[in-house]
């Protein structure tokens, strides 16, 4: 349950490391990272116990009080402040620009800010749709108190992770080493020389269940900086110098058969056989894995490995993952089965997922394949791209102050926008409750609202209802265009208007495969 609450970075496993020059690094094998530890002082294992205690989001507010917390600070007047952000480009710096904090963008104005007055530097990454980052920056960041303590006590440096994946790559694997788990917001704290000592991911404003909070936090470094500031910077150096030893490796060997061999197994030993994909909870989509085990499929006639993808690209379309009435998928399940959603939305995540489906439908031939591809490509060219040309980068999970809020419905909703055969059908294929399937992350607390979902494919459900799939699929879709109609009425969640040139190459790739199969 704990997991499910920020965006566990499981595909970063599977990308070779950035070059980087960041930390002085060249390298980094995220197959390496269990032995950073050798590297640590019995110091730095404090401040890893910290971290882990801190990164742990049982934490969190319930959704209810988030959503006050939020209606509060949207009640009080936030841009009476005005900091450096104000300049920047970032959608994400922008939405900081008027925190109290005094954030400086990642440049050579805070570093040499830091070394003049001998301060830690407080390192925030994240981006402009993480619901989490929102969670923090309206907790922490907004709050007077949290920002006066802040800027007394450290430089604090804001970045977007979509503008510097270079600078986010580094300081995740520094996460991931130190705490074992990573995600956004990501916190590390670090020395004037960029040298990490801390890191953790969302830390809320005050201790709950007794793990710590900003306002003790800072007190506490700002303690050992001064008391302790020698045992800090060993440690600092001895986490970078293992950061850089890591680097030194082997410069890798040919693929052959045997690692492919191996790949294959290590997926196969992590698939869920009941709902699809890989391993607990969060599940993300991870369609590389997916690509990679259709290939395999095709070049040995291993069955298990195209059965492994059907079960997944099956369970996530029919699944809350997938957004029944507008099309696309959500970031990652918070469950299993993949019903519940983090309910943002990523550009390249569309890319993927569409020449995953659009690969298993060559494959295959099924329909469905084809068809969730359109669906796919439909939702981007209507939701995702810029009139100038190009396409946005990501939706907000958040919309006034709740996540989900645009996507979810009510029985009630529901029957104010349909009636007759055609309400009950909505009602029986998208198991709509009265008492709704949507509970709080935090709490388990019913919400009251329900998340569209499939138990079953629509061939079942159509021959339990003695119809023709083609027939079923028509009625839905008269069901849901008028949903649609309604839902676009709502206040849409915000929508990071970026256009990055990698994800866009991801989507054009993608439209251009689509176009010669489906």
């Amino acid at each position: 349950m704990a997991q499910c609450h920020w965006a566990k970075i499981e595909e970063r496993l599977y990308e070779s490391a950035v070059l980087s020059s960041v930390l002085g690094i060249k390298n980094i094998k995220a197959g390496n990272t269990i032995y950073m530890f050798r590297f640590m002082s019995t110091f730095v294992f404090g401040f890893v116990a910290l971290a882990t205690c801190l990164g742990t989001p049982t934490a969190l507010s319930s959704d209810s009080e988030i959503k006050e917390m939020k209606q509060e600070s949207t009640n009080i007047n936030v841009k009476k402040h005005q900091n450096r952000l104000t300049y920047e480009k970032s959608p994400y710096l922008l939405q900081h620009a008027h925190n109290p904090v005094d954030w400086y963008a990642w440049g050579p104005e805070a570093f040499e800010k830091a070394k003049r007055e001998n301060k830690p530097i407080f390192l925030s990454i994240g981006y402009s749709t993480c619901h989490w980052c929102h969670v923090m920056a309206h907790e922490s960041f907004e709050d007077p108190e949290v920002a006066r303590l802040l800027n007394e006590v450290f430089v604090c440096i804001k970045v977007d992770r979509e503008e510097r994946p270079d600078i986010d790559n580094i300081y995740m694997r520094v996460c991931q080493m130190m705490t074992g788990s990573g995600g956004w917001p990501l916190t590390i704290l670090m020395t004037p020389d960029k040298k990490p000592f801390f890191a953790g991911t969302y830390i809320p404003k005050e201790a709950r269940f007794g793990r710590m909070g900003m306002l003790e936090l800072i007190p506490h470094i700002k303690e050992v900086w001064q008391t302790k500031h020698d045992e800090i910077l060993k440690s600092a150096d001895q986490i970078t110098a293992g950061l850089n030893q890591l680097s030194i490796g082997s410069t890798g060997t040919e693929l052959d058969e045997s690692t492919l061999r191996t790949a294959y197994e290590q997926l196969a030993s992590r698939f869920d056989e009941r709902y699809g994909g890989f391993a607990n909870a969060p599940k993300f989509p991870s369609p590389q894995n997916l690509l990679f085990l259709l290939r395999y499929w095709q070049s040995t006639d291993e069955e298990k490995a195209l059965r492994m993808v059907e079960k997944t690209l099956q369970s996530m379309r029919n699944g809350g993952m997938y957004d029944h009435i507008g099309f696309g998928f959500h970031r990652y399940s918070t469950d299993s089965r993949w019903l519940v959603p983090h309910f943002e939305k990523m550009l390249y995540d569309q890319a993927m997922l569409a020449i995953a489906y659009v690969e298993a439908y060559q494959a295959t031939g099924k329909k469905e394949y084809g068809d969730t591809a359109k669906e796919i490509f439909s939702y981007v060219l209507r939701d995702m791209t810029d009139p100038m040309g190009g396409f946005y980068s990501a939706e907000d999970a958040d919309s006034e102050g709740e996540e989900g809020k645009f996507y979810v419905w009510t029985e009630d909703e529901v029957r104010q926008v349909l009636k007759g055969e055609e309400l009950d059908l909505i009602i029986s294929v998208f198991n709509i409750e009265k008492t709704g399937n949507f509970k709080e992350e935090a709490t388990a607390r019913s919400t009251g609202a329900n998340i569209l979902h499939l138990e079953k494919p629509l061939t079942e459900i159509a021959f339990k209802m003695k119809t023709s799939v083609e027939d079923l699929e028509m009625r839905i879709e008269t069901a849901r265009r008028k949903l649609f109609t309604v839902r676009s009425g709502r206040i849409r969640p915000h929508r990071d208007d970026k256009v990055l040139t990698d994800w866009n190459g991801l989507m054009i790739a993608a439209l251009a495969k689509g176009a010669r199969v489906c």
